[in-house]
């Protein structure tokens, strides 16, 4: 047990770093809690290493009596005589109880409780090498799961990405080496100091940029603010002090290489690069291109923008169950309310209406009939004499020749007498 013993703390402290004053304390309490069953309650029991020499020794102080009532407490004045030959009736004595099978107990104990201490003692080097490393990108190899947890083997040490900071998108397959964001460095978790790593930041990006953009590694070109929804698409908004630099044309880099290297590591989900504006409504405007915006109105205090856009832009401006809103809202920094444009669609209708009431007056036909006609781009009569066919007429009136060819007779009647223009 000697020689494991001391070869048990060479081995921890070269290969691992940690004190050996701390190996020994871990152990002694270890060792305190296994020997109370073998030796007893005994007064004040304590626990002596030797580190140097691998020894184990067990000590109590007892209390010098005339009469011992407690064995676990009290000595008999003659026998502590043996250890202190000045004792008196009342003197503590300090005796070895050491059991014979204290070595067996040693030999169980170390590798299980020590070995649990000592992980505790590798993660305060852990903290005091990481503490300051919160926000940097790390390399690791992904090792194994706990639960839900992806355990990541960082070299010297290990760290943690948790359910919520992983990518719902990514396969975490033990051997793949990838990068991750140092969210935070946890001293007081539940089990220790903890590195806490992420993909799903969107600092991640942030810091990906930095490598991959020297602009903005030097500050020539600064990212504003970014807006992620990892997995699937990620707004960033870049502006410069420099009226020279494109900071738009820095980040995508020549034929897109730097975007691209960047989609790459974040497995092809996508990125948009916005050019920032200090006025909210034209930072809006840009966040939301190639969408046109019709009109917009920005409230400051209650950081609210309420903008209309076209019909057929309403879907798009949204996104996909409100992607692309939520995340242009997170961007700009200002809840978001879009809208159709109500008044080209009242334009619209008041156009529509002026044209079947035209031909209702001009071709003699039904509301119906001169409707169907000019949502089928038959509007006018010009066209219905010279643009088009019979055919194209009794196509868009669901086959009704008759119908068309009447309709076509008095369109080209009405178009060939001046006084009817």
């Amino acid at each position: 047990m000697i020689s494991e013993l001391k070869a048990l703390f060479d081995y921890y402290e070269k290969e691992k770093g940690i004190d050996r004053t701390k190996m020994v304390e871990a152990l002694s309490q270890a060792l305190l809690a296994a020997s109370k069953k073998s030796i007893g309650p005994a007064r004040e029991l304590r626990i002596d290493i030797d580190p140097d020499k691998g020894t184990i020794k067990a000590f109590a102080k007892l209390i010098a009596v005339e009469t011992v009532t407690n064995r676990w407490e009290e000595l008999q004045l003659e026998t502590a005589k043996r250890f202190k030959k000045s004792a008196v009736l009342g003197d503590e004595i300090e005796v070895e109880v050491t059991p014979n099978n204290m070595g067996r107990i040693a030999a169980q104990t170390a590798k299980q409780t020590m070995l649990q201490r000592l992980r505790m003692a590798e993660k305060e080097n852990l903290y005091e090498e990481f503490k300051d490393r919160t926000g940097d990108v790390v390399s690791g190899v992904v090792r194994r799961f706990e639960k839900s947890d992806v355990i990541v083997d960082l070299g010297k040490f290990e760290g943690v990405m948790t359910s919520k900071e992983r990518v719902s998108t990514e396969d975490y397959t033990p051997g793949d080496r990838m990068r991750f964001y140092v969210k935070a460095v946890e001293k007081d978790s539940g089990r220790g100091p903890e590195i806490i790593l992420s993909r799903a930041h969107p600092n991640f990006v942030r810091r990906l940029f930095e490598f991959e953009v020297s602009e903005i590694g030097d500050r020539t070109v600064e990212i504003a603010s970014i807006a992620r929804e990892a997995g699937y698409r990620t707004k960033v908004a870049v502006h410069s002090a420099d009226e020279k630099v494109d900071p738009v044309g820095a980040c995508v880099g020549l034929r897109g290489a730097r975007v691209k290297n960047i989609v790459r590591e974040l497995n092809n989900e996508k990125v948009d690069i916005i050019r920032w504006k200090s006025d909210p409504a034209e930072f809006v405007r840009e966040a939301l291109k190639p969408i046109k915006v019709l009109s917009i109105s920005v409230n400051t205090d209650k950081k609210e923008a309420r903008l209309t856009v076209s019909d057929e832009d309403l879907s798009k401006a949204i996104g996909r169950r409100g992607q692309n809103a939520r995340l242009t809202s997170r961007l700009v920094g200002m809840d978001l309310v879009i809208e159709k444009d109500e008044h080209a669609a009242e334009v619209f209708e008041g156009q529509m209406g002026s044209a079947v009431h035209h031909l209702v007056d001009a071709l003699g036909i039904t509301a119906d009939v001169a409707r169907l006609l000019t949502q089928g781009g038959m509007g006018d009569l010009k066209t219905l004499a010279t643009g088009v066919d019979v055919s194209d007429i009794a196509e868009v009136l669901g086959g009704d020749d008759a119908l068309a060819q009447q309709i076509f007779d008095k369109a080209a009647a009405h178009a060939s007498s001046p006084s009817k223009e």
